[in-house]
């Protein structure tokens, strides 16, 4: 689609490059996602033990629902300690980084929508969200909080 989108002007001569070019982008485009998206979901999956995918960490914090690993006082302490020393830890971001990293990563919205919901360009959302996740990253491993 990308290539019929962009570069259907150009002479067909130059399509299996061009094709080629954007396959790797997009492959690596998708590493890149996957790979800021599970240390995310590792460091908060690590929080409860669930075997559950469709469960939101975030969601089952505030539901409390009884389970066994919310019950043992010690347990629940530890997981409001690490949320709250989380929180605190994008609360000191920048604004734009917090906002980007918020609507990317806890929102679910992709760099398109996040650009227009932030009325910025998709590469600002791409350095934001970067930045403030290598922030957070240190922030945290200096806190002892690894995934």
């Amino acid at each position: 689609m990308r290539l019929a989108e962009k570069y259907g002007d150009r002479p067909g001569t130059e399509w299996p490059m061009l094709f080629q070019r954007i396959l790797q982008n997009a492959i690596r485009d998708s590493y890149r996602r996957f790979k800021v998206r599970s240390l995310w979901t590792t460091l908060f999956s690590s929080l409860f033990p669930n075997d559950d995918e469709d469960d939101d960490p975030l969601e089952t914090i505030s539901a409390e629902n009884g389970s066994e690993c919310l019950r043992a006082p010690d347990r629940q302490m530890e997981i409001s300690q690490i949320l709250g020393i989380i929180e605190k830890e994008v609360g000191k971001l920048p604004p734009r980084q917090r906002e980007a990293f918020l609507m990317r990563y806890w929102e679910d919205m992709d760099i398109a929508e996040t650009a227009a919901a932030m009325g910025c360009s998709e590469g600002s959302v791409k350095t934001h969200c970067s930045r403030a996740t290598h922030t957070l990253a240190a922030a945290l491993g200096a806190k002892g909080i690894k995934p």
